[in-house]
């Protein structure tokens, strides 16, 4: 390979498939993602599933679907192809035993035979003297036969680096600067299954695939030096390093998924949250906003605002602490900036799973839709929050239920505006029109005027509280859309037929 800073970049996120995936999967995606649109260059999605006691099947699709739910689109991939194929480690295992073969010829890597009984007490006794941890090289020098004639014997090995004394533990990172590491120990590289570790794979794949710059976690930098090392025995050159921030609880630790379920990056589409918002908090969490004209903070921007100015200079080391407040601000800035359309056909799905809709409204439910959407629009941060407030407009009349802290708070008045509102509203329509109940004149200014006119000064009830049973009649709920509004949509028959219902109920 030619040195990495001639070369077209190159960048890559490789997630194992061992469950939903990891919100830190897109995060990773969306820096490397950034650097590679700004330099014109490629971004790979490789999966690594070498690990086949947690290899899950339907993990990998879920992959594929969230990250272009996100908007976060690979050019080379197992399932788009490109010239690097195959981007699947399982289908990769020729590629890797010539490298371990190699490391073996030249005595910088062993097999070991030892039993994981035998490696656990070993790591045990270590523990408790306080010694470091780390394979005692039992195994190194020795035959098959010599080893087999020694405790904690297993018949099939594991190959091992070989660590020299002056392993170089320094390396210069694009985030960081110069970065010292731990010593490592004699990290296995080849499984017993003939699966390859990380370690192993992820060098010879990256040289493989031509990865210019690799882009991970900041757990990985103790491993950097096993990496580091793998590249100099093989004789490759090795990719510019960026190890970004951990994501991390309020509590400081690390997130993850047995502990919170938004690691899960399907809990954020399931939650309601809009793809754009959850890109634009993820690059938040780790990069300055940009200044606006006045100086200010511009903290709402697209990916491509993102990509255009990227530094790698300006990702803040600090792990970030993943505050979810921020991120349902950001979601209710971008849900108002929807236009009504396109908001009410994001809301589609989550309706259809709450049961409000059929999986194929009519065109007349999908019209009720947007008019409801434009009603409901500020006041919604996910899109779940929506299923209450249009359910009304697509129940029947006789099936409308009155949540119990709706009627809770109706008080003694309620009859007798109730009996008000229905007078009021029947007779909407018939000195302007000349019939009865026409709908030409069923609009929000005129129910409006026709509802202050004969319960605010007819009875002498205050706004607050003279349209609280109204509200209750009409949409179930103690807080709802615009009252005057949500009657025009629902039309005189369902409007009259509501504020009855819930006076008869009342009788």
């Amino acid at each position: 390979m030619t040195d990495t800073a001639s070369q077209t970049p190159r960048l890559r996120v490789a997630p194992s498939p061992t469950g939903d995936p990891h919100v830190g999967t897109a995060y990773m995606s969306l820096f490397n993602l950034a650097f590679a649109r700004q330099q014109g260059g490629k971004f790979v999605l490789r999966i690594e599933d070498t690990d086949r006691a947690r290899f899950r099947e339907d993990s990998e699709q879920q992959v594929f679907d969230m990250l272009h739910w996100l908007g976060l689109h690979w050019d080379e991939g197992p399932d788009v192809g490109g010239p690097y194929a195959p981007y699947r480690q399982s289908e990769r295992l020729d590629t890797y035993r010539p490298y371990v073969e190699r490391l073996l010829a030249e005595g910088k890597a062993y097999h070991c035979w030892c039993s994981t009984e035998r490696l656990a007490q070993m790591r045990e006794v270590q523990q408790k003297t306080k010694q470091p941890t780390g394979y005692d090289r039992l195994c190194h020098g020795k035959t098959r036969e010599e080893r087999a004639a020694l405790p904690g014997f297993t018949e099939t090995p594991v190959v091992r680096m070989l660590i020299p004394e002056d392993v170089e533990l320094h390396f210069e990172d694009l985030i960081r600067g110069r970065v010292s590491a731990p010593r490592p120990d004699d990290q296995v590289i080849l499984k017993a299954d003939g699966f390859p570790t990380y370690h192993l794979a992820v060098v010879v794949d990256d040289h493989e695939m031509g990865i210019t710059h690799v882009v991970r976690g900041e757990e990985w930098i103790s491993s950097t030096p096993k990496h580091i090392l793998l590249y100099r025995w093989l004789g490759l050159e090795p990719p510019k390093w960026a190890h970004m921030p951990l994501l991390r609880n309020t509590d400081k630790s690390k997130i993850s998924k047995r502990k919170n379920p938004a690691a899960r990056l399907t809990w954020f589409r399931e939650q309601g949250y809009l793809p754009e918002a959850l890109v634009n908090f993820l690059a938040l969490l780790a990069y300055p906003p940009a200044q606006g004209a006045e100086g200010e903070d511009v903290e709402v921007f697209t990916f491509e605002e993102f990509s255009k100015d990227f530094d790698w200079r300006k990702v803040n080391p600090v792990g970030p602490i993943f505050d979810l407040k921020k991120l349902d601000w950001l979601n209710g800035v971008y849900v108002r900036g929807l236009e009504v359309g396109e908001l009410a056909s994001r809301l589609l799905p989550y309706l259809v799973d709450a049961g409000v809709l059929g999986a194929e409204p009519t065109l007349g439910e999908l019209a009720r839709l947007r008019s409801v959407t434009e009603l409901i629009q500020t006041r919604m941060v996910l899109l779940t929050e929506a299923a209450p407030l249009v359910r009304p407009f697509f129940v029947a009349d006789a099936d409308l239920e009155v949540a119990d802290d709706a009627r809770a708070q109706l008080k003694e008045d309620a009859p007798q505006v109730l009996d008000a509102a229905v007078a009021a509203l029947t007779e909407l329509g018939d000195e302007r029109s000349g019939v009865l109940g026409s709908e030409s004149t069923w609009n929000a200014a005129a129910i409006e005027a026709a509802l202050r006119a004969a319960v605010v000064d007819g009875l002498g009830i205050k706004p607050k509280f003279a349209f609280g049973p109204l509200r209750t009649a009409v949409s179930g709920q103690r807080v709802s859309p615009p009252l005057f509004e949500s009657m025009e949509i629902l039309g005189r028959t369902s409007t009259l037929a509501r504020l009855q219902r819930l006076r008869d109920d009342l009788a």
